[in-house]
């Protein structure tokens, strides 16, 4: 599963015209799902998310001082099938390491579902729909987050 994540001061959804999802602070994620994700790679990357410190602090130069919980932001979540796009040969992408979409939107209802538990305030998009994304990245700041790192970061100690 890849979550990439933007700190916003403003964003919203919107499909056929209508607002699905809007927030103020906080971030704006998109969220890609593949064929083997489960409840562990959902837990392993909420958690990361609403922890990691990203939001500017009190102090001037604390850039990259407060998490998700500690501002109290909420979060915009986007499905996108996209993020697990195989760009290396041709010119036109392959999808086929994302899930399908019987596979994906139950998981990615479960992602929300785990924000919610966490304590964040969920906005989200229309699965499968085609979606408007606006948004004001603050800084910009955009990160980029695999469930695989979780592996990784095991291996280093």
């Amino acid at each position: 599963m890849r979550f990439v994540i933007q700190r916003s001061t403003g964003a919203k959804v919107t499909v056929d015209g209508e607002t699905t999802g809007k927030i103020e602070k906080g971030l704006v994620i998109l969220v890609g799902v593949t064929h083997d994700d489960e409840q562990a790679d959902i837990d392993y990357l909420v958690n990361k998310t609403v922890n990691l410190r990203i939001f500017r602090g009190k102090e001037e130069k604390a850039w990259f001082d407060q998490s998700l919980l500690e501002v109290g932001g909420s979060v915009l979540l986007v499905s996108q099938f996209t993020l697990y796009a195989d760009t290396r040969k041709g010119r036109r992408p392959g999808f086929t390491a994302s899930a399908s979409s019987e596979l994906a939107s139950p998981i990615f209802d479960r992602v929300v579902e785990a924000f919610e538990y966490a304590g964040v305030n969920v906005q989200q998009g229309v699965f499968g729909a085609m979606m408007d994304v606006e948004l004001v990245n603050e800084g910009p700041a955009t990160f980029i987050l695999d469930s695989t790192d979780r592996y990784r970061s095991r291996r280093k100690g």
